[in-house]
């Protein structure tokens, strides 16, 4: 008998919704979700990549770049959440 692993995170309901998907390493994509598994694997169509300050890591520019079709490796995945409703604020210790 196999034992099936479930996910952890239930992402059906975000299945052709936009979101967005937050990596180790500081990298950030959001696109809609096409796909996914229960190691957290994801497929983004119409991916864009947001880029960040150069010279200050932790912030976000308001440059991005398109990338299309997005493959997500489960365990590169820090975060993920809905587009929508979504604002980013500012961080309070800095």
């Amino acid at each position: 008998m196999s034992k099936r692993r479930e996910s952890t995170i239930e992402l059906s309901k975000y299945l052709n919704k936009k979101i967005i998907v937050k990596f180790a390493g500081g990298r950030e994509v959001n696109g809609t979700l096409r796909g996914y598994d229960t190691l957290l694997n994801m497929v983004l169509d119409d991916g864009k990549e947001l880029l960040r300050d150069p010279d200050d890591p932790y912030r976000l520019t308001s440059q991005s770049r398109s990338l299309g079709l997005v493959v997500c490796r489960g365990t590169a995945v820090m975060l993920v959440c809905p587009y929508d409703g979504y604002e980013e604020t500012e961080n309070p210790f800095a």
